[in-house]
């Protein structure tokens, strides 16, 4: 058996979310040039782009074979299959285990070997449990659910509306559950870093109300964003990644200064839909927590002040992504250098 990659993520335990990054803005409704030197997209090497670089690993046999262990044997026989896989990449990651050690350190959590162990699991785990949601078994599950009824409301209204998101517990039980309740989602994003897994899962269930949306920096692919916001449907970004071509902002996050994307602003401007945050906890042994929470009616991003007024979004996003990260320590799964420095 070879090593994996420097970073590089074992299907077997590949993202327990959809590789999804922020949009980068189209020229045509982009921001001015200002400053552009300071919020152009960052390389494959800086931290804000560096998960650009992560190859997925593994092949469709192993990933069929963990699907039919969790079909016939059960979630309880699967989940003791994560942890040899979850050892090897402990192993043969050193860079990933700093960054595991680094988010750990700025919460004030543990941050041995042990705790690292902790953090690649629970990823392990959220993968796995990627299957059950795919397919419609919800039975396995305890869910609760805040902030459901600013969904609810959308669909009732027929109005769309983006959802911004993080790379945090379980994307899968969010676009599960808006599936359940007839709630047509698209999620935008950068999926060629685990499209092998992402593959195999649609092909089990395609049935469900969910499209994915690549990222083109081009007006053909804010038309279709806006044909299906008209429509009454949800477009989901995830908010703590920077994507290829992204525009981005340095804000503070944990003590430290990260880069993130702008792309969920100046979308959410351009389409004048609401915003609204959503997160999906994952707690042992089989509970999710997953909230919904108003972010702007509107996105006002003032001529000549449109960077600002971004950035000032994303300073926001950073603070509630601190405030769920603090609720669930072990499930936020950014597995690279994310910082500017070292704590």
């Amino acid at each position: 058996m070879s090593r994996p990659a420097e970073g590089a993520v074992p299907a077997a335990i590949a993202a327990p979310v959809p590789a999804a990054v922020a949009a980068p803005v189209p020229a045509a409704v982009a921001a001015p040039q200002a400053r552009r030197a300071r919020d152009v997209a960052p390389s494959r090497e800086s931290a804000g782009g560096a998960w650009l670089g992560v190859a997925e690993r593994g092949s469709a046999l192993g990933i069929w074979f963990m699907i039919a262990v969790g079909r016939l044997l059960g979630r309880r026989i699967a989940r003791l299959l994560v942890h040899p896989a979850v050892l090897y990449f402990l192993a043969f990651s050193p860079r990933a285990r700093r960054a595991s050690r680094d988010y750990l350190a700025r919460l004030g959590q543990p941050h041995g070997l042990r705790a690292v162990y902790a953090h690649y699991l629970r990823f392990g785990h959220c993968t796995l449990d990627r299957l059950y949601w795919t397919i419609g078994q919800r039975a396995p599950f305890a869910v609760t659910r805040t902030g459901s009824e600013h969904l609810q409301k959308l669909a009732e209204s027929r109005r769309g509306a983006v959802l911004v998101g993080a790379h945090m517990g379980s994307f899968e039980a969010m676009r599960a559950m808006a599936s359940h309740r007839s709630l047509p989602m698209n999620i935008v994003g950068y999926f060629k870093n685990a499209k092998l897994l992402n593959g195999i899962l649609d092909r089990l269930n395609p049935g469900l109300k969910t499209r994915f949306i690549s990222v083109e920096p081009n007006v053909d692919f804010m038309l279709k964003l806006k044909e299906r916001v008209d429509a009454g449907e949800l477009v989901a970004l995830l908010g703590d990644r920077v994507g290829l071509g992204d525009r981005v902002v340095d804000v503070d996050f944990f003590g430290g200064r990260v880069s993130l994307p702008t792309g969920p602003y100046f979308l959410a401007a351009t389409l004048r839909c609401p915003v609204y945050l959503t997160f999906g906890l994952y707690r042992e042994p089989n509970r999710y927590e997953l909230f919904c929470e108003p972010f702007a009616d509107v996105v006002e991003l003032p001529r000549g002040k449109r960077e600002e007024g971004a950035r000032s979004y994303a300073q926001r996003f950073a603070a509630r992504l601190e405030h769920y990260c603090r609720l669930a320590p072990d499930n936020w799964f950014n597995f690279y250098p994310y910082w500017k420095e070292a704590a």
